[in-house]
């Protein structure tokens, strides 16, 4: 039987929209609602009890719009919030997992690093999911909390000097440990992939937690038999900033974003 409520997503800000990307990718005909947290964003150095209060509002919000399952597209708040869901009445995705089993199915030389922020590489989750997966593997974990920054503000062309510089200061211990994998344990992180595999070289797999994370929600609604038949419609709400929200997604997304699909919301008054 065909569910046709829309799925929720959110994240701390634009990040999420590299899931939605290919959560779209994957089911073009199902209806999306998006919340970027825009006005609080990042949430990788705020505690985590801060963290998961956000977290829960976020879930909070999106229930309100009849959404059939939740995913966290958010790196931090999968890794040190996602127990949040416990008491959801929907299904809920979070990408750490998703990341994990991809990358020890992609490593040759069982290397593996994850970048993230400073909340998810504190959290410990991407390394012990990897060891769990395969106890053989190497680890490396490295926190890069300007990158989120940088995305929020649009500058991540690997022609920016500043991108590719911090880019450069970030890496260095991946590349001196020889990784042959690297987690983008962020999901701001991948809209900074040209830089990062400009700096890495060819040699370095690039995991995009919301490649896995869409097949995975993919592979459940067809599982049981919850797609939707409708059209595809998304909807975003933000927090602050609406407009800029609007250009970015617009490029993030590859294509245009209507003034009348994104709204602010103040996530404080729900």
């Amino acid at each position: 039987m065909a569910d046709n409520r829309p799925i929720g997503v959110f994240d701390s800000g634009l990040g999420g929209l590299t899931v939605v990307k290919e959560l779209i990718k994957e089911l073009p005909k199902e209806d999306i609602v998006y919340f970027g947290d825009t006005g609080r964003v990042p949430y990788g150095n705020r505690s985590v009890d801060t963290i998961k209060k956000y977290a829960l509002e976020d879930e909070q919000f999106l229930l309100t719009h009849n959404v059939k399952l939740i995913v966290a597209a958010c790196g931090t708040v999968s890794s040190v919030a996602s127990d949040t869901a416990k008491k959801l009445p929907v299904p809920f995705f979070e990408v750490v997992s998703h990341a994990c089993k991809t990358a020890v199915n992609t490593t040759k030389n069982g290397k593996i690093a994850v970048i993230g922020t400073s909340a998810t590489v504190s959290s410990g989750q991407h390394k012990a999911e990897i060891l769990r997966l395969n106890p053989n593997a190497s680890v490396i974990t490295c926190a890069c909390p300007l990158f989120v920054p940088l995305v929020e503000e649009g500058w991540y062309k690997k022609e920016d000097a500043i991108v590719l510089e911090t880019v450069k200061r970030y890496l260095k211990p991946i590349i001196d440990f020889g990784a042959d994998t690297l987690i983008l344990g962020c999901t701001h992180y991948p809209v900074l992939s040209d830089a990062i595999a400009s700096v890495l070289g060819e040699g370095v797999a690039l995991i995009n937690a919301g490649t896995a994370t869409a097949k995975a929600v993919a592979d459940f609604l067809n599982e049981k038999a919850l797609y939707s038949e409708n059209g595809g419609d998304h909807k975003f709400f933000v927090s602050d900033k609406p407009n800029f929200f609007k250009e970015q997604a617009s490029v993030l997304l590859q294509k245009e974003i209507d003034d009348r699909l994104v709204e602010k919301v103040d996530i404080n008054s729900l």
